[in-house]
């Protein structure tokens, strides 16, 4: 597949997150995909999918923007932002109603048009301080 192609892949996967459309990723991940993050690696596609649902739970609204997106090879790189409102459980913190922003980074590695291993990196802290969970600097704890 071309560069393009994959960069068309990689934008429609963040345009089923906004519609909150699990079964594109069917086309668009191989069943043994490999998600590497700062705090876990999850193996898998079903998995993938349900780390997915359980956001869609904590933040139905959420909606990521592609800011910028650089492919090279078999890699496509998105830096995002994303936005959405803590309405349901997220990882044992119980819904606080609060709005939450942040940017981070995703890596896609694409064989024969679908991602085989991906790369994110967020702002975590940032988002447990917009929850209240970890007080902000200067913040009381």
């Amino acid at each position: 597949m071309s560069i393009e192609e994959n960069k068309a892949n990689v934008r429609r996967g963040f345009e089923a997150v906004n519609q909150k459309n699990l079964t594109v990723f069917d086309d668009l991940l191989t069943p043994d995909v490999v998600f590497h993050s700062a705090s876990t690696t999850m193996r898998g596609l079903e998995a993938y999918k349900q780390f997915l649902s359980m956001l869609f739970t904590a933040f139905p609204d959420l909606q990521f923007t592609i800011e910028d997106m650089i492919a090279e090879g078999d890699t496509v790189v998105v830096r995002y932002s994303t936005r959405g409102t803590h309405q349901g459980p997220f990882r044992g913190i119980a819904p606080t109603g609060k709005q939450v922003s942040g940017t981070g980074m995703f890596i896609d590695r694409i064989v024969n048009g679908k991602a085989v291993e991906q790369w994110f990196n967020g702002d975590d802290l940032g988002l447990l301080q917009q929850l209240g969970v970890i007080p902000a600097p200067g913040q009381p704890g």
